[in-house]
């Protein structure tokens, strides 16, 4: 399983992979991290409707993952690695938005 991740992400070391798998969990867990400050501050709170929460929730969410990510894997030394799944991604969102 390690292998398919590393040949599909163009990975040569398993060293590399856990780094980078590191990355994505202390952007993953620092994401929401992030969420419930800024919910805090604009003063959302549980009693407010799930129609109101989950479209601020998405829009808060995807920019502070994609900033996280590219911050994260700097100060991991993969900033290449980083920027180009950033890249992979945005592509994706953006196709799902022609559709």
């Amino acid at each position: 399983m390690l292998n398919r991740i590393k040949k599909r992400w163009n990975i040569k070391s398993n060293f590399q992979l856990y780094v980078i798998l590191i990355v994505f969990a202390v952007t993953g867990f620092s994401t929401v991290y992030v969420r419930k400050l800024i919910f805090t501050l604009l003063g959302i709170t549980q009693d407010h409707s799930l129609w109101f929460k989950v479209p601020l929730y998405i829009l808060v969410i995807i920019p502070t993952y994609q900033i996280l990510l590219l911050i994260v894997g700097t100060i991991f030394g993969q900033f290449k690695f980083a920027w180009e799944f950033e890249k992979k991604m945005l592509s994706h969102l953006i196709n799902l938005k022609k559709r």
